[in-house]
């Protein structure tokens, strides 16, 4: 059936007219009509449109046109809702941009539409990319394919849902402190996050500017090179992306992992992991030692202050960014009587409740008084937490640890402790915080029947070494090839 495909096998079979683009789409559409009822991961779809890009891929492919050329040609690419496509609506998950529709592209889509891609969807998520499990959506959370009364991960979940499901053959997601990793281990599928600059950020809403950083959610890790070659380079309207060439990042893929060496962090073996998790994390990283790696102890010792350094930062930036939601630009309104009692109307009938507390929280920690306690001591503990990584990698090529913690929790099961919540991010935060890249593949499964990730870090623009590890690790095992069955 041509929604179970991976991005490889489809335009295979796409190239050898074995099957059209709009058979694929139509497939994938059809799937999203006959599940997605119950999982909620589309906000919204336009069908029409994906049919009329897929008839337009078909009539490419007709006359000639090669996917060496345009590797994407005729694949239904979903987007998470964070990420402008002009003249579709971009909501952020949030009430507050209402019937908001984009009236710009952002750099990824044009990318994707320039190698072929069919680009449809909406994609539920953490309203604006704030949380570890979607509940935060103001269009309800999306669940989990593996037990619908548990969670898909956050704040990419709609994105990990439906690629896990086969509602779309690929999808982007964003990833500020593990939201593209974090939900691709709760559901079974492969979530990459790029090194900070390596993707154009213009057309993201930004949460936290320093952190956020598109990538890629995919059935098999082949699929993750090829959406990172395409969506990868430098962009002029991002004062933050890198001007670097991109590599073939598929070109180091081999039966073995000779002479890589593999680092395991002490610090987190650390209270709170799940024997279930530890033990798959344990034989995934035994069976990269079978296949030719060299396994080590390293250390990371300032990771005991990732969580609290993440969590002022983020917000800090996060107060900033999201001033400019006041009810007179753009989006929703609740009128009031002046413009001061208007804005606050607004924001606080249209943001939900983790999106303000995290508001007050980073106003706090820039408040007159409070800046130098907070905000520029969580700054200066971030550069040591970079210095540990790139130190760290002098010795190692890779780091190597559980995505999360846990397996995915029930719906509600952590929404009265944001505490809680946020310490799902554990494994996950330091690599935004440090600006490396870091790959989730599926790696097991607990006694419940729910998937278990393994988290590859690599180097700054090490990305061709972390998807070459979890290559050769997913040709060894089947773990990536897992559905779950949906009634």
């Amino acid at each position: 059936m041509p929604h179970t495909l991976t991005i490889h096998e489809l335009t295979t079979q796409l190239a050898a007219r074995q099957l059209t683009a709009r058979e694929a789409t139509q497939a994938c559409l059809d799937r999203i009509t006959a599940v997605d009822e119950n999982l909620n991961a589309f906000i919204s779809h336009d069908a029409q449109d994906a049919l009329a890009q897929a008839a337009a891929a078909d009539a490419a492919i007709a006359n000639g046109a090669s996917h060496d050329e345009q590797p994407l040609l005729g694949v239904p690419i979903a987007i998470k809702d964070v990420i402008a496509v002009k003249n579709q609506p971009l909501t952020c998950g949030s009430k507050i941009l209402g019937d908001f529709i984009s009236p710009y592209e952002a750099t990824v889509i044009g990318k994707l539409r320039d190698a072929g891609a069919t680009i449809f969807g909406r994609l539920n998520m953490d309203e604006f990319a704030m949380g570890s499990s979607t509940e935060n959506s103001a269009f309800g959370p999306a669940r989990n394919p593996w037990d619908q009364e548990r969670i898909s991960g956050g704040s990419s979940g709609g994105s990990a849902v439906a690629v896990a499901v086969d509602e779309c053959i690929a999808a982007l997601g964003s990833d500020t402190g593990g939201s593209i990793r974090q939900p691709a281990a709760h559901c079974g599928c492969v979530g990459l996050k790029p090194t900070y600059g390596r993707v154009s950020r213009f057309g993201l809403v930004a949460y936290a500017s320093s952190l956020d950083q598109i990538g890629t959610l995919t059935k098999d890790t082949r699929d993750a090179a090829t959406m990172l070659n395409v969506i990868s380079g430098h962009d002029p309207r991002d004062s933050t992306s890198i001007q670097r060439d991109v590599p073939d990042y598929a070109s180091g893929f081999g039966e073995n992992l000779k002479g890589l060496k593999i680092g395991l962090p002490r610090e987190y073996q650390a209270a709170g992991l799940d024997p279930e998790v530890r033990d798959s994390v344990d034989a995934a990283i035994k069976q990269l030692g079978e296949l030719g790696a060299e396994v080590r102890e390293i250390s990371l010792p300032h990771t005991e202050y990732a969580v609290a350094t993440y969590y002022i930062i983020a917000t800090a930036e996060a107060s900033a960014n999201l001033a400019r939601f006041e009810g007179v630009r753009y989006g929703a309104r609740v009128e009031g009587s002046d413009p001061e009692s208007m804005n606050r109307a607004t924001r606080g009938a249209g943001f939900g409740e983790e999106v303000k507390r995290r508001i007050i929280l980073g106003t706090y920690v820039l408040s007159s008084g409070y800046y130098d306690a907070y905000y520029l001591r969580a700054q200066k503990v971030r550069t040591l937490i970079r210095e540990d990584f790139l130190k760290a990698f002098e010795e190692v090529d890779i780091i190597a640890s559980p995505t999360s913690p846990t397996a995915a929790f029930k719906i509600g099961e952590k929404a009265g402790d944001p505490l809680q919540m946020y310490l799902s991010d554990i494994y996950t935060i330091s690599a935004n915080l440090a600006s490396i890249c870091g790959i989730s593949v599926p790696c097991g499964f607990t006694s419940g029947n729910l998937p278990i990730g393994l988290q590859l870090l690599g180097r700054p623009f090490g990305e061709g070494k972390i998807l070459q590890a979890a290559h050769t690790y997913e040709q060894a095992t089947d773990w990536h090839t897992k559905r779950p069955t949906i009634n």
